[in-house]
């Protein structure tokens, strides 16, 4: 294997990652994944933007002719970033696991149960069956979503719906496990 799929291997391995990792403020990620975009659409956006900029080229000279690739390619780059940024973790701290979906964070003392979406029953949980009051981080490229219901009288939302391409082991890390004797 080269060195250069070796490492790829092992930052793959590094977005999902299962209790091993620690940051510098002693929280203990038991849970991490990045919601990464699929392939096709970076080369959809560059493609979308390439065309666009080779109209505009077509009919004007001078620094309209270039001005477009200049500011389109970059923002279709920065676009498509953007979309896959979003993180979905659960980490411990103190003995308190946390859920953490993008910049929203979510205790696990407050959280009465969790279930598995499947990518199958998706449609019907953002759809008909969706409580407006709900909390949503949805990625449209990740079929599979956990649903935590939560347990809190100060909280009017009633339960979290994210996206996650492992909903078994985010219901796992955010499920209480028994103590070991």
């Amino acid at each position: 294997m080269s060195d250069a799929a070796s490492r790829e291997t092992s930052a793959d391995h590094a977005t999902r990652t299962s209790g091993t990792a620690h940051d510098g403020g002693g929280e203990t990620v038991v849970y991490s994944e990045r919601l990464r975009v699929p392939v096709w659409y970076w080369v959809a956006a560059i493609g979308v933007a390439a065309i666009l900029s080779a109209e505009v080229h077509m009919g004007s000279p001078g620094v309209m002719a270039w001005l477009p690739y200049v500011v389109l390619v970059p923002f279709a780059i920065w676009v498509v970033s953007y979309l896959g940024r979003m993180r979905v973790e659960v980490t411990e701290q103190n003995g308190e696991r946390m859920l953490h979906a993008g910049k929203a964070r979510l205790p696990a003392s407050v959280i009465d149960r969790v279930a598995v979406v499947p990518g199958t029953a998706k449609s019907a949980a953002l759809g008909r069956q969706l409580d407006p009051s709900a909390f949503v981080q949805h990625r449209s490229w990740v079929k599979p979503m956990v649903l935590v219901v939560l347990d809190d009288e100060n909280d009017p939302t009633p339960y979290w719906l994210v996206s996650t391409r492992n909903p078994d082991a985010v219901a796992a890390a955010l499920t209480p496990q028994p103590p070991t004797s």
